[in-house]
């Protein structure tokens, strides 16, 4: 037996499926069959990457936990303040004859230190020269000037000379005076060398290295500032023996 109110409970439920796929089909008409449900959705840019909810490490961070760089290089620099008391404290810690030991030590490294630095600067390491000496023109002009006999070889003698001249004038005018002209002759020899020096290993290097962009001027003096030294002054050392093709 149907109760009165069975009756528009069934028909409100009718009504209320009727709605739900009226609904639905109205839906399936807007997007139609081939339409991605997620196309109504925001479109990300080409590339997008999600937040990863954390901040980024900075490379330095990063590079020190993986041992790539070492912590100490990135300290910050102790004052002198600092270094002179950090000193003193090292100092207290050991007895007198425990630190005149540490001294020595320290001065022996130092010494070895400098010799090994200027043993590779003798040798022509690239890593060990001054700025000036480094480079294959460089090098070239080097070699080329060790090769050769100049009269500038000479003017580190004349000048001691000249030296010794000048005290001695003072009791011999006439000696100074003739001694005097003699060295403005040389020093007029020594300017022509010179000019002349420059000249030919400016030729020279721009036949071996016709791309080079040192400058003229530039190599001349290097080469002729070479020239003026005692062959075992040089450094670096010379590594061609006099009369050497170059």
């Amino acid at each position: 037996m149907k109760l009165p109110w069975d009756k528009n409970k069934q028909s409100s439920g009718t009504k209320g499926d009727a709605s739900a796929a009226s609904s639905a089909d109205q839906v399936d008409a807007a997007t139609g069959p081939g339409t991605d449900p997620g196309a109504g959705e925001q479109k990300l840019p080409k590339g997008y990457t999600p937040p990863k909810g954390r901040p980024t490490p900075r490379r330095r961070d990063v590079e020190l936990e993986r041992g790539i760089i070492g912590g100490q290089s990135l300290a910050p620099a102790e004052s002198y303040g600092q270094a002179r008391q950090k000193r003193k404290e090292f100092k207290a810690s050991m007895s007198k004859d425990e630190y005149k030991a540490y001294k020595q030590q320290e001065k022996d490294a130092r010494i070895k230190r400098q010799r090994e630095h200027q043993a590779a600067m003798d040798r022509g390491e690239d890593a060990y020269l001054m700025a000036r000496d480094k480079g294959e023109v460089r090098r070239f002009a080097r070699d080329w000037v060790d090769a050769r006999r100049f009269v500038a070889n000479f003017v580190m003698p004349v000048a001691l000379a000249l030296l010794v001249i000048m005290l001695v004038g003072n009791f011999f005018p006439e000696f100074a005076a003739t001694a005097s002209m003699f060295a403005m002759l040389l020093m007029l020899v020594f300017l022509i060398e010179g000019i002349n020096i420059g000249r030919r290993v400016n030729k020279a290097v721009r036949a071996k290295f016709p791309d080079t962009t040192e400058t003229g001027f530039g190599l001349g003096y290097y080469s002729y500032s070479r020239a003026v030294q005692p062959r075992k002054w040089r450094t670096p050392r010379p590594r061609v023996e006099l009369g050497a093709d170059v």
